[in-house]
């Protein structure tokens, strides 16, 4: 029985894996705007709630470290990180409020924000891609099929193509680590050519 449950899981797994392959073109777009903005002394913030906070350090951990390559480290902060300005600002503000107020104190032009929301109902997530834009950032969301109209406050966006939250969140880290293999390719031809 358990058998037969776990075969499934693993079954929806690829057939959701195979799926991203329609996807690679939204993600090279995806890949390319985060590699714009870092490359041109910007910085990335991402932000989300719960497994899309995990997300959103797991990310910003292969870009300041690394991910294959061997590279110089990218320019990265994951907004739940800071556990005393989400506090301060959950308490003395609204919750609603932890990132969007981070992001009118860091994000200028030329900076990148990537927004993580499985559901897209996320207001916190809504609310931080709106002040990034406001501040003239540039703005990503991953989210899933729910996420279409949260999707619309986003210059980028990859919706994984699932409704399972599961699902959402294994086809975010394939996108994430799709992303990270580009901007170790974008890197390493950069320095070549230097």
């Amino acid at each position: 029985m358990g058998d037969t449950l776990m075969r499934d899981e693993i079954e929806a797994h690829f057939h959701m894996a195979d799926a991203m392959r329609a996807e690679v073109a939204g993600i090279e777009k995806i890949a390319a705007a985060i590699w714009d903005s870092l490359s041109g002394d910007g910085r990335l913030y991402a932000f989300g709630n719960g497994g899309s906070a995990s997300e959103a350090l797991h990310f910003t951990g292969e870009l300041v470290g690394r991910y294959k390559a061997e590279r110089a480290p990218l320019a990265a902060l994951a907004l739940p990180a800071d556990v005393a300005a989400l506090t301060c600002i959950g308490n003395d503000y609204a919750f609603d409020e932890v990132f969007a107020r981070q992001l009118r104190a860091h994000a200028r032009p030329g900076d990148i924000a990537v927004g993580f929301t499985t559901s897209g109902r996320s207001a916190n997530v809504v609310k931080g891609l709106d002040a990034a834009r406001a501040a003239g950032a540039a703005t990503v969301l991953f989210t899933g099929e729910a996420g279409r109209d949260a999707a619309q406050r986003a210059d980028h966006a990859f919706i994984s193509p699932s409704t399972t939250t599961a699902r959402i969140q294994e086809m975010h880290q394939l996108a994430m680590h799709l992303i990270c293999a580009r901007i170790d390719q974008f890197a390493t031809q950069l320095s070549t050519e230097a």
